[in-house]
């Protein structure tokens, strides 16, 4: 059942709107934010914006974690159950961007910290709440949508999200697909005349080495009835030091070729991270973002507003906002899906079409996404229908005759 909301409640949430202050975009720069910098001091900052030197320093063990944040011996005990089942793993530069001032509330801090939580809600939900491993008639390859397929090249990441809807790889040994797996890709996809878009992930699909995104890419090129090659990367949010001119001189020679990222609070959006935006769009790939509604982090319309703002400041898309999937592990982050549906509804008109995603639901068992938009249509009949905006006002609008 939808939310109702009374004139009032838009009177108010317009008046809140107005109050809203800039995002302060690129305000937080990449290192160093409230976190102790004595681990870091002594790196030149040619070392620091290469993306190699981030992968080969990431946070990975509680050893490491411990010299940031100190942990008693509880704490440890509980995390290394959780870590034993769900790893851990940050870069410098998204672990830098943290608030330590305030870090049990900070959003980054949520989404890659690991949580006793995650296996308080071991009950709850699914490892594969979609269906992607029964929707896979080749290994790593899913296809549930008559014209499109997904291919899943790694299950590495440089930071994992605790929210993934993929943690069932995680306790895996982090790899990447082998040849042979790609090539059975390939061959499915090349003998399904319909299939006319194929989408990258992973884990993180711009990890794999150069060589072998050439060789998907190309691969892919040669199918011609492949029209659009869409990637799914949160590379530009967590290590945009690897949009490198290599990489994007790469993925241009595809075109087209589409980028789908996945800010989720405006908080992540620096100078470094709209930089590297800016060079993906300049190569001529479009770039869309995939928000998932977290509890606690970005679950109020304020914060979406102001990253979604921010996000058209640096030529990025509003796309998607998802209701978090009921995987094993994420059920802390879960909220109802009348917020997701309450957040549109005091976006809607409040701010640009461009920045209202689409509020969508992977439905159980791999029924694919179904958006979910406030009720504006009031009834129907022959001659009118009945219509309300988004200030509640009720509008009838004539059917031709």
């Amino acid at each position: 059942m939808q939310p109702k909301f009374s004139k009032n409640d838009f009177l108010r949430m317009h008046h809140s709107l107005d109050k809203i202050e800039p995002s302060g975009i690129f305000s937080r720069y990449v290192r160093g934010i409230g976190v102790p910098r004595k681990l870091w001091e002594h790196i030149l900052d040619k070392d620091w914006n290469d993306w190699k030197w981030q992968i080969a320093n990431r946070i990975h063990t509680l050893q490491e974690l411990q010299k940031f944040i100190p942990l008693s011996a509880q704490q440890v005990s509980n995390l290394e159950k959780v870590i034993s089942v769900f790893r851990f793993g940050v870069t410098p530069y998204y672990f830098s961007l943290i608030n330590f001032q305030d870090r049990e509330h900070d959003p980054v801090f949520r989404q890659i910290m690991p949580s006793e939580k995650e296996l308080e809600g071991w009950g709850k939900g699914s490892w594969d709440p979609l269906n992607e491993e029964g929707d896979s008639p080749v290994p790593g390859l899913t296809h549930r949508y008559p014209d499109r397929v997904l291919m899943v090249l790694t299950n590495f990441c440089p930071s994992y999200c605790r929210h993934c809807n993929r943690k069932r790889k995680w306790p895996q040994e982090e790899h990447n697909i082998t040849r042979e797996r790609i090539d059975q890709m390939i061959h499915y996809i090349g003998k399904n005349l319909h299939l006319r878009e194929v989408i990258l992930s992973g884990g993180e699909p711009l990890m794999i080495p150069m060589e072998d995104l050439d060789y998907i890419l190309w691969s892919i090129r040669r199918i011609d009835h492949v029209e659009i090659i869409r990637i799914g990367s949160r590379i530009p949010v967590t290590l945009p030091q690897r949009i490198t001119g290599d990489l994007l001189t790469l993925l241009a020679k595809y075109s087209p070729v589409w980028l789908n990222t996945h800010f989720n609070h405006y908080c992540e959006i620096t100078s470094v991270s709209a930089e590297a935006c800016e060079k993906i769009v300049q190569s001529g790939i479009p770039v869309n973002n995939q928000t998932v509604l977290l509890k606690g982090i970005n679950d109020d319309v304020q914060t979406l507003l102001q990253l979604n703002h921010a996000l058209l400041k640096i030529k990025v898309r509003p796309y998607y906002l998802f209701q978090c999937d009921p995987v094993i592990g994420v059920e802390h982050f879960r909220t109802r899906v009348a917020k997701g549906i309450e957040i549109i509804e005091h976006l809607q008109g409040h701010t640009s079409g461009l920045a209202v995603p689409i509020f969508a639901v992977d439905t159980p068992g791999g029924g694919g996404k179904v958006p979910l938009i406030p009720n504006y249509c009031l009834s129907f009949s022959p001659e009118h229908v009945i219509l309300r905006n988004y200030r509640n006002q009720i509008y009838q609008y004539q059917e031709p005759i």
